[in-house]
């Protein structure tokens, strides 16, 4: 403020609109004593800013009033407001006739967010009279919020009557603070001389009582929200005693007498210990009185022993005789030689002895025996009906451009291999055998093929492949390879094979940047000589539906990862077709392969498989513990877990679900949830686990696993575990597991997990490996591998097919045709018929016939044309 002298005045300079300066001019002595009182006077702040809190998007209002004030204005963060943004009114004290102005402003939610200082955002008011100016203490301004997640949720307790109960809680973060308030049952709580709320949020009970037990909640709020924590259920236990012990009965005719105490002193409550010891006294009587009583009772136990003799011989005769029949009628045909070896083929007991105890039929549970009947999947038709099939199929159509849809119909029961681990059984895993013996003398004869089957998991398929070709397979992890027919010289034969390596993403790179999406796996032998490149298939659990990933088939040469070709780059020496869960591969050099990515940014994203498998604890009768696992989203890695597992007895407690787990570098949280707190406990400090970022992120060839230990109150107890297994990403995504199971083997819940897309067999060859039928196929390639005036060339082929990019790959091939359909074989393998073939080979013929007619060929071009579609029937 400047401020100068006039005659009988004086003159002061305000700023205004923004830096402008503003001439004010006071009164003389006189006139200011009747306006703004005594001389000398400076401004009387009345009404200060106060510190104020945003809510959401609503701004906030600040107020200043100040006596005598010629004007007030606001400084916020060291700057001026402008004039207009001040409102401002004034009026006069009635008591002592001074000025009195007020002025408010307003500040929104995007002035506080986009104020970057060192300290809140804050505004003070400078208030002018004719003397000079006063300033008022400065108001923060800060936008409120209260967080989701509390820092520590009461985690719930068993204690015994006249126990101490702690509960614990740190609310979430909040601005301003928030208050924290006690639920029980949902009712508040009130401090006394017995629960005490104190200033650190816990809430402690220094005796406990009976009627203290119920659900605990936290409940913290502010200005802005109010948010509840988990439930805490506390249970408090009373522990039995013994009462008095009655009177002694009378002695009865064995000279004995009695005496009883019950455990009512006190009762045991809520799942406190029974009372140790005995409940029921017995001694014997003394004196003369019943000695009379003592020799009869003493006949009496001489004839009740020779008769419990007799009956002993009689049972141990009928035993033996009966032992002996079973064994001699026990034979090969009671156990089916396919269980021994692993399969699954439908089987039966030939037996007419149906009042045979010790046969076990089909209704008796899966895990006493292998008495189940099963069904392998059905994967193949006949080569011949098929063939036929096909023919009229692809072939009909082309001259008279009718297509009509064929459905595989034909079936076959398939023997799985010894070392496979089929899938579509119930979770009790596929019928492996535990529990009661069968066969001669007490052995049970699938313990050894058990423990081969357990202890070493088939990672390696091989067949023999001749000029024929076939498919060669691991069985129920989506790896498989494609021979073509012709692809191997006539007279010739290769022992062909597919290994699964173990690799680690630590493999790659040491800061993570790159990490394996699909197994890593070999294809042999070393010096095959193909003649055409062969079609594997490999599954992956990358997220591909937005562009966030940098993904190369890497090949494994001399101890290093060496990149072969990006499957969004053109390539000559082989060809990836990504699809949302498999990449198809088009190679002709053998070697150990794999899909590695790069994530180009934080949403980049990979799907794990979500599964939940129980088991009862085997160090206490009352346990069960529940196993969470998070493995990348390939069938090979669901089927390792599940292998490892089947060794612990685990069985399959909820369908597995997917997540997408994002590559943000936030942490996995896995915690239970909704646990009948009356009926079971939980280990403390165990009800939410975390995996850092980069355990999820490289875990290729590890599944993460958390376990959960419940423990039932008593034998008594409901033997049904209901619960929800939370697995989130902070920050992401989330999925809920519902767990609904029974402890008791025979009451277990059957959770089925299919796949229709894989079978137990491991190859196939000739013609019944293939969609397309040989003979249809060379037909097919003959008629596109060449150019012709009908523009009928394997680029239109490749077209219809929805293959549109790399084609100078094909354009390389002695037969481009070829190799588009092995293409398609590969990416077809898991469908029951041949109608987008059919339907594309249709669109051609319409093509070419409207083009034919619009360029208005002769009768005989025309006949020329279907003559040559005629061909290819």
């Amino acid at each position: 403020m400047i401020r100068g002298r006039a005659e009988g005045s004086t003159i002061s300079w305000l700023p205004k609109a923004g830096w402008q300066a503003v001439c004010v001019v006071v009164a003389g002595p006189r006139g200011e004593s009747l306006q703004h009182g005594q001389s000398g006077t400076l401004p009387h702040f009345l009404q200060e800013p106060v510190d104020a809190y945003i809510v959401k998007s609503n701004p906030i209002k600040l107020r200043c009033q100040a006596r005598p004030a010629l004007q007030i204005f606001f400084k916020c963060n060291g700057e001026w407001v402008h004039q207009s943004q001040h409102m401002s009114q004034e009026h006069t004290d009635t008591g002592t006739g001074l000025k009195i102005r007020e002025v408010m402003i307003n500040v929104s939610r995007q002035q506080v967010e986009d104020f970057h200082g060192p300290e809140d955002y804050w505004c003070l008011c400078v208030a002018w009279s004719h003397l000079g100016t006063s300033k008022s203490r400065k108001a923060t301004v800060r936008i409120a919020y209260l967080r989701k997640n509390f820092e520590q949720d009461p985690q719930g307790s068993e204690v015994p009557l006249n126990g101490m109960i702690v509960l614990h809680c740190r609310p979430p973060e909040g601005v301003p603070a928030a208050e924290v308030e006690w639920l029980k049952n949902d009712d508040p709580i009130s401090s006394d001389g017995v629960i005490n709320t104190r200033g650190d949020h816990n809430l402690i009970i220094t005796e406990a009582r009976l009627s203290d037990s119920g659900n605990y909640t936290c409940v913290a709020s502010n200005i802005v929200a109010k948010r509840r924590s988990a439930t805490a259920t506390v249970v408090v236990f009373v522990d039995g005693g013994w009462g008095e012990w009655g009177e002694w009965t009378l002695c009865s005719g064995d000279c004995e007498r009695q005496r009883s105490r019950e455990c009512t002193a006190p009762e045991p409550k809520h799942g406190g210990r029974l009372c140790d010891g005995v409940s029921l006294s017995v001694e014997n009587c003394t004196g003369g009185e019943c000695t009379q009583g003592v020799e009869g009772s003493s006949d009496v136990a001489l004839y009740s022993g020779l008769a419990a003799g007799v009956v002993t011989v009689v049972v141990l005769i009928v035993a033996v005789t009966l032992y002996r029949r079973s064994q001699s009628e026990y034979g090969v045909d009671v156990i089916d030689s396919s269980a021994l070896t692993g399969g699954f083929q439908s089987f039966t007991f030939k037996t007419s002895r149906q009042a045979n105890p010790l046969l076990m039929n089909s209704s008796m549970q899966a895990d006493l025996t292998v008495s189940r009947t099963y069904t392998s999947p059905m994967c193949f038709q006949d080569s011949i009906e098929k063939e036929l099939m096909a023919e009229r199929l692809l072939l009909d159509p082309m001259p008279d451009i009718k297509v009509k849809g064929v459905t595989e119909s034909s079936e076959y029961p398939i023997i799985s291999h010894p070392q496979t681990f089929p899938r579509g059984l119930a979770p009790d895993y596929r019928g492996i055998p535990v529990g009661p013996t069968l066969g001669r003398r007490g052995k049970n004869p699938f313990n050894a093929q058990v423990s081969q089957w357990t202890s070493k998991p088939a990672h390696r398929a091989s067949a023999v492949f001749s000029h024929t070709g076939g498919k060669l397979m691991v069985p129920n992890t989506g790896i498989s390879l494609l021979v073509p027919h012709g692809g191997i010289a006539e007279d010739t034969t290769w022992e062909m094979y597919m290994i699964i390596n173990q690799e680690d993403s630590s493999a790659l790179s040491d800061d993570d940047s790159e990490i394996f999406l699909s197994p890593a796996v070999t294809y042999g032998p070393t010096g095959l000589d193909l003649s055409c490149p062969i079609a594997m298939t490999i599954a992956h659990c990358a997220e591909t539906s937005t562009n966030n990933w940098n993904i190369w088939l890497k090949r494994h040469v001399l101890d290093k990862w060496e990149e072969v070709m990006s499957v969004e780059e053109d390539s000559t020496s082989c060809y990836c077709l990504l699809e949302a869960k498999r990449c198809h591969v088009l190679l002709q050099q053998p070697g150990r392969y794999a899909l590695v990515g790069e994530p180009l940014n934080q949403d980049a994203a990979k799907r794990l498989q979500l599964a939940v498998f129980g088991s009862p604890d085997p160090g206490s009768a009352l346990g069960f513990t529940l196993r969470v696992y998070c493995v990348d989203d390939t069938p090979h890695a669901f089927q390792e877990l599940a292998v490892a597992e089947r060794s612990q007895g685990g069985r399959l407690l909820e369908e597995p679900k997917m997540m997408v787990f994002k590559g943000n570098k936030n942490s996995l949280q896995v915690s239970i949830q909704d646990v009948p707190q009356l009926l079971w406990t939980i280990k403390p400090f165990t009800t939410c686990q975390e995996f850092s970022f980069s355990q999820v992120w490289t875990a290729h060839q590890r599944p993460l696993q958390c376990a959960f230990s419940l423990e039932r109150y008593s034998h008594h107890s409901s033997t049904h575990l209901s619960c929800k297994i939370s697995v989130r990403q902070v920050k992401g995504d989330e999925q809920l597991l519902q767990i609904y199971t029974s402890v008791l083997e025979n009451e277990k819940a059957v959770v089925p997990f299919c796949s229709q897309a894989d079978c137990s067999v491991t190859s196939q060859t000739g013609s019944r490996a293939f969609k397309i039928p040989p003979s249809i196929r060379q037909r097919i390639s003959a008629t596109f591998d060449s150019a012709n005036a009908k523009g009928k060339d394997w680029q239109l082929l490749a077209q219809k097919l929805q293959i549109s990019r790399n084609l100078c790959y094909f354009a390389c091939q002695e037969s481009p045709s070829s190799a588009i359909l092995s293409l398609w074989e590969a990416q077809h393998q898991d469908s029951a018929d041949l109608d987008s073939l059919a339907c594309a080979l249709e669109e051609i013929s319409r093509v070419q016939a409207c083009r034919t007619n619009s360029l208005g060929h002769s009768e005989e071009e025309r006949g020329s044309r279907d003559s040559d579609l005629n061909h290819l029937g």
